[in-house]
């Protein structure tokens, strides 16, 4: 049977799934993949002899602190839809990789830990995903550990987040004495550990168990169906249209660890979920079922494959057909281009790609042509899509090659993973130094792990402290104004800047010339 493109479009499902630290999005990914039949034990990619690492955390330094630091996309097909998974990093230090992500997606799966409840960094990337009005699926996981109260943790989403919630399940118990789900959606209780015959137990037109069922006995049971009946007079009403819009979270309980709740989150976001969405461009919004295709770039990754020093740059594909061997322009410089390398992913499994379409991602190989942020279309008429989040630094720290013999491989190394985004580059004016900035520690440390691992480079970084960084126009560079409390340096596009020590160098810099003007085109 042959689809139609627009059938295509409509299949996709592309998301990324956004937590705290430690919440179980790793585990969680894991689940979902083995559902959709991508990997055979949680842990392990097909066929792989390999130790037991996530599939989707790749890069040395992660198997070393089991921490996402990347943004990886994995792709399976489920229930006759073709879904794309962008897991993220969930540490502060890489928010920038991940609001970058979440551009790139039409619904997000937030994951908070019972235990811990909301977290830090999982508001700053709610706000994110509020900000673009995209829906959001909550995930409340570790019911097989003790924590807080179910109706704790809405009041939670509620007050902290801002969003109306609707438990599509409800936990029986928790921790030693969790017995299951209680599934609004699709009446019926879900037992815990139970074998599959039992798994689902159905549920009446008053919404209870009929029959002799060994789980109406306890206590929790009673209480689940009290604390049910409590939402239905007093909860949020049920709406897909609140949901579309990304004003009301439906909310699953289970354990991720254990593999419970999962299917059954699974099956229903696949039901309401967005397909792909029209995507603001700068000749207005481009609809993903019209004929050309475009993109952009939202990541670039170098040396996924160290055997290759390849560096592959993530594209969304926004409207359109992909084809292996296509010609496209890349609308900031107007060249057009042949796309003949191209690969998708299931973590650290590549196959090349022949065809994608509108929700998918697509990785292409990358000599240095692309930037964060570019557009590439198959049109007549250049599009430009809406720009990307760019932070600006607060750490800064002087790097320099350890061996002056290989300076070749440190200048290759530390052009190519700025280019990726996360540390910015900066050299002094006359000395030329290289400076780096970073929103995190975590990022220095990872380039100094890369440069050396991946360029066979041991680099010297030694800290300059925190800086704010100000843009200046060219024709106002004066480098006697240059000193240790406003360090005159240009950026990899050779913009003029000062880096201020701090506010008051800042303020007393301004009063002092106010001739000259002081920008800041990140924020």
């Amino acid at each position: 049977m042959m689809t139609s493109f627009k059938d295509e479009v409509l299949s996709r499902r592309t998301f990324a799934i956004i937590s705290h630290p430690d919440a179980g999005k790793t585990t969680l990914t894991e689940q979902l993949l083995l559902f959709g039949g991508a990997i055979r034990a949680a842990g392990t990619v097909k066929g792989k002899k390999t130790g037991k690492f996530a599939t989707s955390d790749w890069m040395e330094i992660e198997k070393q602190r089991g921490i996402s630091v990347t943004s990886s996309v994995m792709q399976f097909e489920y229930a006759g839809k073709r879904v794309n998974i962008l897991d993220t990093p969930g540490h502060q230090d890489f928010s920038e990789d991940t609001y970058r992500t979440l551009m790139a997606v039409d619904s997000a799966v937030m994951i908070i830990d019972a235990a811990k409840g909301i977290e830090a960094q999982t508001i700053k990337l709610f706000k994110v995903c509020r900000m673009r009005g995209i829906p959001i699926f909550t995930f409340i996981n570790k019911l097989d550990r003790q924590g807080k109260t179910p109706l704790e943790l809405l009041a939670e989403l509620e007050e902290v987040l801002g969003i109306e919630s609707y438990p599509m399940n409800w936990p029986i118990g928790m921790g030693k004495e969790f017995l299951g789900i209680y599934d609004r959606y699709h009446h019926r209780i879900e037992q815990f550990r139970v074998e599959e015959d039992d798994r689902f137990l159905p549920l009446n037109e008053n919404g209870e168990l009929d029959g002799n069922y060994g789980i109406k006995e306890n206590t929790l049971y009673d209480q689940a169906i009290e604390e049910i009946m409590l939402l239905d007079e007093a909860g949020n009403e049920f709406s897909e249209e609140n949901i579309a819009n990304g004003t009301l979270t439906p909310v699953f309980f289970g354990s991720a660890l254990t593999n419970f709740g999962v299917q059954t989150f699974l099956e229903t976001y696949l039901q309401f979920a967005p397909s792909p969405q029209p995507r603001k461009a700068d000749v207005g919004e481009i609809e993903p079922t019209s004929e050309e295709f475009s993109g952009f770039v939202f990541k670039i990754q170098a040396n996924m494959n160290p055997a290759h020093r390849d560096r592959i740059a993530f594209v969304r594909i926004c409207s359109g057909k992909f084809e292996r061997g296509m010609n496209v322009t890349l609308s900031r410089t107007g060249k057009q281009m042949k796309l003949s390398q191209s690969t998708q992913f299931l973590a650290d499994d590549r196959s090349t790609v022949d065809a994608a379409v509108s929700g998918d991602i697509i990785g292409l190989y990358d000599t240095g042509t692309y930037q964060i942020g570019d557009t590439i279309t198959s049109g007549k008429n250049l599009i430009h899509f809406e720009k990307l989040p760019q932070f600006t630094p607060e750490l800064f720290v002087r790097v320099s090659a350890k061996n002056v013999m290989k300076q070749k491989s440190f200048h290759k190394g530390i052009n190519q993973l700025v280019q990726e985004g996360a540390i910015q580059l900066y050299r002094t004016y006359r000395t030329e130094d290289y400076i780096l900035g970073a929103v995190g520690q975590l990022q220095f440390e990872v380039f100094e792990h890369r440069m050396k691992n991946e360029y066979n480079s041991d680099v010297i970084m030694e800290s300059i402290g925190s800086k704010i960084p100000r843009w200046i126009d060219e024709d106002q560079v004066d480098e006697s104004l240059s000193s240790s409390r406003s360090l005159l340096v240009k950026d990899r596009y050779d913009k003029p800047l000062f880096l201020f020590e701090n506010d008051f160098a800042l303020r007393w810099f301004s009063d002092k010339h106010p001739e000259i003007k002081l920008s800041n085109p990140m924020e």
